[in-house]
């Protein structure tokens, strides 16, 4: 029997006599990361398509200088309740739960050999949490007062019971405590599997960079998130408790809650980024044929951004007139150089590599292209006199959206292509996946493009109607239609998705030629996720396994990690010779 079909009959053979509960039961009482993780990934694309038709609506009502066709739009109110809502829905609740908790709790433990989180109950909870305050921030729409409408940052005094009374605005300071603490206990989690869970021979520098990446991440979340969460329980307690801790009447700040928000908000620009980073990186050198070039550079970098990172939270706030303009500055542009390193190493493991462009290779060069447009413009936001200049216009709405529409949704679905086999067993049509994406793609670029024009033109943020004969409409008419595009990739997502389970075509273990350990497990895993493993001597023990003839010619050359023979794949549990256990 071969290998493959030994694995498969140990996989069926675990399927028929693992017990437990199975359909609805099973998803809403598992402990299991990939039931979990799974669970993450719907609900957060759940809120992903919600985000959109808020999204939508904003567009449609800034079609034309009344608002809406012929003046039939949105009122003020229900504009700053949608996008605050679009922008809290798009942030708290997808971008950072659909990778950290999506996609870090299905495929970290696979990377890493192991057969779960460190605590599988504490990752339920997480979870819990987290759909908790999605439906408590939801609920802020069947309020007397409606949802919140300060803005998805909160500001006080905006966000004090004075301009925002209520019971919306309380439930989005609850959503938001809740999401936190899911994340900070998401954290844990997975700093202590990376640690302690690792199969022997994976040591720190044989790490996939998708684990470096959620590892940092789960650092970076532990810092900043206890930091909102005090934001959110001092604002909370002016908002009911007559303390007045950002009200100047009694003797409070306001601009504190902006330092003890982007204290968390920048961190989090990158707790949203890192993740993306690591897929990406997955993802490039298996459609190139090549290992990473600069692996221990992508790594460094890494850590630099996640250091970095924590120490430039006040470039948001150049124009309050409190903050050291030349410091922050600086910082802010420092943080570009490890982001330049990953730029650097991605194309050069591109070059002159083996590129087949499958579906979530185009996703990584539409990411790409996306990131580098968002990055330079962020580099001219981090000089105070650009930032004084464009700091409340749809300069920064455009720049905002090409940093994190670029990585949470290029990346992200790159990823979701990528391990959708992984997931199912099953392939995702590669035509339709093609469609998805230059539809995406084209749909993107004319929607935000023109926002820096419409910013550099003088065009307010936050605001629901503009005024006639200022030429802003033609461009306001190129970014509607342009998310009218990106909405209808997502259709055809769907329609992909639709099709693949209806018609299944199945995927194999590993279909894309995989380097790293997920790969070796069965398509979905076992229980337990594996039932033996290859030796881990590289950061691509999958590839090492399955190309032993390439890895002898390496090792002949002077290149090689490995030792030319062909090692067979060890039983879980064998403890021989140092093996897992």
């Amino acid at each position: 029997m071969t290998v493959l079909a030994e694995r498969q009959a140990v996989h069926d053979d675990h399927s028929e006599h693992h017990e437990g509960p199975t359909g609805l039961l099973k998803w809403m009482t598992s402990t299991d990361h990939k039931v979990i993780g799974m669970n993450y990934m719907v609900t957060s694309l759940v809120m992903f398509f919600l985000a959109g038709l808020m999204a939508l609506a904003i567009r449609y009502q800034l079609l034309s200088p009344g608002g809406g066709i012929a003046g039939h739009g949105l009122s003020n109110q229900q504009f700053n309740e949608l996008f605050t809502m679009h922008g809290s829905l798009m942030l708290y609740l997808f971008a950072g739960p659909f990778a950290f908790g999506g996609l870090a709790n299905y495929i970290l433990p696979l990377q890493i050999g192991a057969p779960d989180m460190a605590f599988p109950r504490l990752n339920a909870l997480s979870y819990w949490l987290y759909l908790s305050g999605s439906i408590t921030m939801m609920l802020g729409f069947l309020t007397a007062g409606g949802a919140a409408a300060f803005g998805w940052v909160g500001y006080a005094p905006l966000s004090e019971p004075t301009f925002s009374p209520g019971a919306g605005p309380d439930l989005w300071i609850l959503a938001i405590a809740l999401t936190g603490f899911s994340a900070i206990f998401t954290a844990v989690n997975l700093v202590t599997t990376t640690f302690y869970l690792r199969v022997p021979g994976l040591t720190m520098f044989r790490l996939p960079l998708f684990t470096w990446g959620m590892l940092v991440t789960a650092i970076l979340i532990l810092i900043a998130f206890p930091i909102l969460t005090a934001a959110m329980v001092f604002l909370f307690a002016d908002r009911h408790f007559g303390t007045h801790v950002y009200t100047v009447a009694g003797g409070g700040v306001p601009v504190l809650y902006q330092n003890l928000f982007w204290f968390f908000g920048h961190p989090e620009v990158y707790i949203l980024a890192l993740p993306y980073f690591g897929i990406v990186s997955e993802i490039i050198p298996v459609f190139s044929k090549k290992p990473m070039f600069g692996y221990k550079g992508m790594v460094f970098a890494t850590m630099a951004i996640g250091a970095l990172s924590t120490g430039v939270w006040a470039h948001h706030m150049f124009t309050t007139g409190t903050v050291l303009l030349p410091f922050f500055s600086l910082l802010s542009l420092l943080i570009a150089v490890p982001t330049g390193i990953k730029f650097f190493n991605w194309i050069g493991t591109m070059w002159r590599g083996q590129i087949h462009f499958a579906v979530p290779m185009l996703f990584c060069v539409g990411f790409l292209f996306a990131f580098l447009m968002g990055g330079l413009t962020g580099i001219m936001l981090a000089a105070p006199p650009i930032d004084f200049a464009t700091h409340d216009t749809y300069f920064v709405v455009a720049h905002f959206h090409q940093v994190l529409f670029g990585t949470a949704v290029f990346a992200g679905f790159a990823g979701f292509y990528y391990w959708y086999p992984k997931f199912t067993g099953r392939m995702l049509r590669e035509g339709l996946g093609k469609l998805h994406f230059w539809l995406m793609f084209l749909g993107f670029w004319l929607t935000f493009m023109p926002q820096y024009k419409l910013g550099l033109e003088g065009m307010p943020r936050r605001v629901a109607t503009y005024v006639p004969g200022l030429g802003w409409q033609f461009l306001n008419e190129l970014s509607t239609i342009g998310a009218l595009i990106i909405a209808s990739s997502f259709a055809v997502m769907l329609i992909n998705l639709w099709v693949s389970w209806r018609s299944p075509v199945a995927a194999g273990d590993n279909p894309w030629d995989g380097h790293t350990l997920e790969w070796f497990a069965t398509s979905p895993p076992v229980h337990h996720n594996f039932e033996r493993l290859p030796p881990v001597r590289s950061e691509r023990p999958v590839w090492d396994f399955h190309h032993p003839d390439a890895i002898a010619l390496s090792h002949s050359n002077g290149n090689g990690n490995g030792n030319g023979k062909v090692r067979q794949p060890i039983t879980v549990g064998s403890g021989s010779d140092g093996e897992p256990e």
